[in-house]
């Protein structure tokens, strides 16, 4: 849906776009994290047909962007991360008014902007001016109006800015039905759980280059050089630290205390390949200790984002 080949975009002796390689298919939730400046906002304009790269070739629904920039634009939904709203239009007028650019006539008009109101939970404000939603509100209406032709691609640029803890909840569970419905969507953010949440894939960008593009799990396993384990015993914590730290993987052996409970943290070797460490937990219930808890720290997308970029902009 989604396939670009060197894609490049440069201002003089400054690469906004560096070589971008991007290759989505339908049903992808592809989440585009990176600094400021690092070059997210050009990719997606690129995409949505409204600038021209310096060279390389971006494809999208199999067209290309220079050859069928209008065919383009009447598959994907293109949502900036700041967009304005027309001062006298009600809400429902304003989602009448893009319908009728589309071309959708008549009842059926009426019915897909009632339809997509629902959809973004804002039924209740159909008759009030679009000028005076609030910031989130007017996300959620953006996000209906690009909705609205029933696209195939959705670009959405910071679609979660300015919404509160609930609206973002709900616009992360729409994202995720978009996406089973086969639509690809390409999102920004700088919300890392909620993106590490409905994302497959991730890409991270910087200075216009992309440093990474894979699935989500194998970003994690990219940078984790050791497994963490947390274990919590009933009694004899000292003990059973001894005996943990005899075991061959085990590369370190700490007593933590979290939340006023003592914990064992163990740095496993990942490169002996151990996927299954269930032998740990069994050789403590072999020696008589009764464990409360015996669990893996999972690295989040913030850690791995701060690992692998270092703020720099282009």
């Amino acid at each position: 849906m989604i396939h670009t080949e060197d894609l490049t975009k440069q201002y003089g002796s400054l690469f906004a776009v560096k070589q971008l390689q991007i290759d989505l298919k339908p049903g992808d939730l592809f989440g585009f994290i990176g600094p400021n400046g690092s070059g997210k906002t050009t990719t997606m304009k690129i995409l949505a047909t409204l600038l021209q790269p310096t060279y390389g070739e971006a494809y999208v629904c199999d067209r290309s962007i220079y050859t069928h920039p209008k065919e383009i634009r009447m598959l994907i939904g293109y949502m900036p991360d700041f967009f304005g709203v027309y001062d006298d239009m009600t809400v429902i007028e304003y989602l009448e008014f893009f319908a009728a650019a589309y071309r959708i006539r008549g009842e059926k008009r009426k019915q897909v902007c009632h339809e997509m109101l629902e959809l973004v939970d804002l039924g209740y404000k159909r008759d009030a001016m679009a000028t005076s939603l609030s910031r989130g509100m007017t996300q959620r209406l953006g996000l209906a109006r690009v909705l609205l032709h029933d696209p195939q691609v959705l670009l959405l640029d910071e679609p979660a800015s300015g919404l509160d803890p609930r609206a973002r909840i709900e616009m992360r569970e729409l994202l995720k039905r978009l996406g089973g419905r086969g639509k690809t969507v390409m999102v920004s953010s700088h919300i890392l759980p909620e993106l590490a949440d409905i994302c497959n894939k991730v890409g991270i960008i910087e200075r216009g280059e992309l440093l990474v593009n894979a699935e989500v799990a194998d970003v994690m396993r990219r940078v984790r050089d050791h497994l963490v384990i947390q274990v919590e015993v009933v009694d004899r914590i000292e003990e059973a630290a001894k005996l943990l730290e005899q075991h061959g993987s085990v590369m370190s052996v700490e007593i933590q205390t979290v939340s006023g409970k003592q914990q064992i943290r163990l740095s496993l070797n990942k490169d002996r390949g151990l996927d299954d460490y269930s032998d740990l937990p069994a050789l403590l219930i072999q020696h008589g200790f009764r464990i409360r808890s015996f669990k893996e720290d999972e690295i989040n997308l913030e850690t791995a984002f701060m690992t692998l970029t270092k703020g720099i902009t282009a």
